[in-house]
């Protein structure tokens, strides 16, 4: 078995903020710019407090079959979860959506590349 490489994105609103906690958000947000975002184990997160509440953490991971993007999913949405409770974030509205890459379809480029391996 080939591994699968899994991409899971994990959207929410961050909810009840106190004035601290969003001047910490504020503070650090350099750190989770949207310009700097990437798939990464550990998660990146990305926000804009500034413009609206919402947030996004980009996860990457990997599995043998098809059916271990659901596992990867909830591992993604347990690891957002944790880090903000970690930190007495409040959120609501949670939602994920995965992508197995083994099943993304090709590029113009690697539809190419492809056919000139094949023939």
């Amino acid at each position: 078995m080939s591994t699968r490489t899994f991409r899971i994105t994990v959207r929410g609103v961050f909810d009840g903020l106190d004035a601290d906690q969003r001047a910490e958000l504020l503070a650090r947000a350099a750190e989770h710019d949207v310009l700097q975002a990437a798939f990464t184990p550990e998660g990146h997160l990305s926000y804009d407090i500034a413009a609206r509440p919402a947030f996004t953490f980009r996860f990457s991971d990997t599995g043998e079959a098809e059916e271990d993007i659901l596992t990867a999913t909830e591992r993604a949405e347990n690891a957002a979860r944790a880090w903000l409770s970690e930190r007495g974030y409040g959120w609501k509205s949670l939602r994920s959506q995965a992508e197995d890459l083994s099943q993304a379809p090709l590029g113009k480029r690697r539809r190419r590349e492809a056919a000139q391996q094949a023939g």
